[in-house]
């Protein structure tokens, strides 16, 4: 096959951040913010305008994957604190860093991997439920710490912090524990005031700083999502016209017009532009 022919419907030998010919390197896009803040809805909004949620998942441009997934794997006296609501699942000793960042390498080198789904009411992975991720040019990775590992927080092409206030993010919280994850309010309400709050000031907060794009209210802002749409289309384009365009190795912030220097900008639907923090 040369170089000019076309996998899954896009071009092939794009190299990206010293990616090598041969091997689609895809765009890794971080989308980090606190308990329900609405990342999962901003990731599936983007897919949704980009024609992918649809489509067979081995034809996908691109694809999202939840940091849930690399939770490692608790001890029995930790699963024991789980069932009663006191293991704390926001702290980043809660993650599999290793599993996690090799993952992420595995991606950028163009492999195929298998990530195993997160059983929220088992409080486990579950490795007869697999997830086969499959080379995109495109990758969304979400999760409340996907900025605080320094390591990876070095992978990404731009990272995106999703801003919703602490009261929105608790309504949402509390009917999702319960009705989908199986929690009573009490172990809800506990978790978020002794776990939830506290990690998400301490670990979570903080890594707001290392965002390009800082969007306030989720999917709510749908300019943000749109400009962020149009990013994703131009870069999908520009590698499906050419094997090797020079400003691929430097977009990210570039095609959302943020200059170096301006400080990390903040999308508002309201004022329709970006404003400096």
């Amino acid at each position: 096959m040369s170089d000019g022919e076309c996998i899954n419907g896009v071009g092939n030998g794009i190299r990206i951040n010293g990616g090598t010919d041969g091997v689609k390197t895809p765009f890794l896009i971080g989308v980090a913010g606190g308990t329900a803040s609405g990342k999962s809805t901003v990731c599936k909004r983007i897919m949704e305008q980009l024609g992918q949620a649809d489509m067979d998942h081995t034809q996908r441009q691109v694809v999202t994957i939840s940091q849930d997934s690399f939770y490692r794997e608790l001890t029995a006296a930790e699963k024991a604190r789980a069932e009663r609501g006191l293991f704390n699942f926001d702290h980043p000793s809660a993650f599999d860093e290793e599993l996690m960042l090799q993952t992420l390498q595995d991606i950028l080198h163009g492999k195929k991997v298998e990530i195993s789904e997160y059983d929220y009411r088992r409080n486990a992975v579950c490795p007869e439920k697999i997830i086969t991720i499959y080379p995109a040019d495109v990758v969304l990775f979400e999760g409340i710490l996907v900025f605080y590992f320094p390591a990876i927080r070095d992978l990404f092409h731009m990272k995106l912090f999703v801003d919703t206030d602490s009261d929105t993010r608790l309504a949402r919280r509390v009917p999702r524990d319960i009705n989908e994850r199986g929690r009573d309010l009490d172990q809800v309400l506990n978790a978020y005031m002794n776990f939830v709050k506290p990690a998400f000031e301490e670990f979570c907060s903080p890594t707001k700083k290392f965002a390009d794009v800082v969007i306030p209210r989720g999917a709510d802002n749908t300019v943000a999502i749109d400009l962020i749409v149009q990013h994703i289309r131009e870069f999908l384009n520009n590698r499906t016209r050419s094997d090797h365009s020079p400003h691929l190795a430097t977009c990210g912030t570039n095609a959302l017009n943020l200059a170096a220097g301006r400080g990390k900008p903040s999308i508002n639907d309201s004022e329709q532009h970006y404003r400096p923090h």
